[in-house]
């Protein structure tokens, strides 16, 4: 997940509220209960310590999602009056809405809520074209459309030597279009900057199509199993989104694995563990943060001041360094601000299958390094 939209929060002192709420109940009685919880999450924060300008203004964002028909959820992150930023979420956040008043914004639910949220270009294919749709977790917007030829198009029973050169004549259209629909789809998925490509269509119209992609995009495409008409459509897109991330963490999971064997002279291109992963954000060598929020380490306190690379174990180191203040802080959401100052993506690793035996990264936090 690039963390650069994250800049704002780290641009301004703490402290701060993070507000994570599920929108994803849609029935008679959701403006009321929505009015319920913008209630009673400002409620929470001023039971922490928030200060009264804070949790208004949490309050009055929350009362204008009363009406919203985000699928999902929103996060926002506020301070001193003013709700600096509210990503929407690609998942309804686990454990339903929450707010936490702390020292630094907390951002880690993100990785998993909003994290890897692929763009797929799905395409409904027939003997006279397509029609291009873009999907995102947060809904689908029209794409586009290519028409090829559109005669003939259709094969006759009949054996006579004229009827032969006409269901020629039909195959060579249906060639054609699939050449102009897999030029098209090229096109909109480099314009889209699309993840993915689905083929929707029957078997030899999205199999004439696949061929004929370029190899770059042939490689990013699925045939989804049911035609546009199935009700079980948006599940394959769905599932089809997820085995991509699930993937490309398994991808970097691996590489993880790989990498924090050490070398011959005792050198390892990852880290793992609070204090290993600190000590490389304070020298700013983290080129990839991997976390696991589940695991145990992901809490643990760690000591922070006010610039980003000013994140310790022990209160007494970040005195060492000479900064005189400094704060409590969760070891992850410390590390993904370390992260955003130093343009370093992040992943939850939750979607992976590590290998079996494998617990990785140990304790939740790991770090893919720029030098050793």
């Amino acid at each position: 997940m690039d963390l650069a939209f994250l800049q704002p929060l780290y641009e301004q002192p703490g402290p701060w509220a993070s507000v994570y709420v599920d929108t994803s109940r849609h029935t008679e009685s959701t403006a009321h209960e929505r009015h319920l919880t913008a209630r009673a999450l400002s409620r929470e924060l001023a039971g922490q310590g928030a200060d009264e300008a804070t949790c208004l203004a949490v309050r009055s964002a929350l009362e204008e999602l009363r009406h919203s028909s985000e699928p999902h959820g929103r996060a926002l992150f506020a301070r001193a009056g003013e709700v600096v930023l509210d990503p929407p979420l690609a998942e309804r956040p686990a454990g339903g809405s929450r707010a936490r008043w702390a020292p630094l914004p907390r951002t880690t639910p993100l990785l998993e809520t909003a994290g890897e949220d692929p763009v797929c270009v799905v395409a409904y294919i027939d003997r006279k074209g397509a029609d291009f749709e873009l999907r995102r977790a947060l809904g689908r917007e029209d794409a586009g459309s290519v028409t090829g030829r559109q005669w003939p198009l259709h094969r006759t029973a009949s054996a006579d030597w004229s009827e032969r050169h006409f269901q020629l004549a039909v195959e060579n259209t249906w060639e054609h279009n699939a050449a102009q629909v897999a030029e098209a789809l090229a096109a909109c998925r480099e314009e889209t900057g699309a993840d993915l490509v689905i083929l929707v269509g029957d078997d030899r119209e999205r199999r004439s199509v696949h061929e004929r992609l370029p190899q770059g995009v042939r490689e990013r495409t699925v045939e989804a199993p049911h035609g546009a008409g199935s009700r079980l459509l948006d599940g394959d897109v769905e599932r089809i989104r997820a085995e991509h991330v699930r993937h490309r963490v398994e991808e970097d999971l691996e590489r993880f694995l790989a990498a924090r064997s050490p070398d011959a002279e005792g050198r390892a291109p990852a880290v793992e563990g609070v204090p290993a992963v600190v000590e490389a954000a304070r020298e700013h060598r983290i080129d990839e943060l991997l976390v696991r929020p589940d695991g145990p380490d992901a809490h643990r306190e760690v000591w922070v001041g006010e610039e980003a690379d000013q994140v310790a174990v022990r209160r007494t180191e970040l005195k060492t360094l000479g900064e005189q203040r400094s704060w409590a802080a969760r070891a992850d959401d410390a590390l993904v601000r370390a992260a955003v100052a130093t343009g370093a993506p992040a992943i939850s690793v939750t979607p992976a299958r590590p290998p079996a035996g494998a617990d990785a990264p140990v304790g939740g936090l790991g770090a893919l390094l720029r030098w050793t």
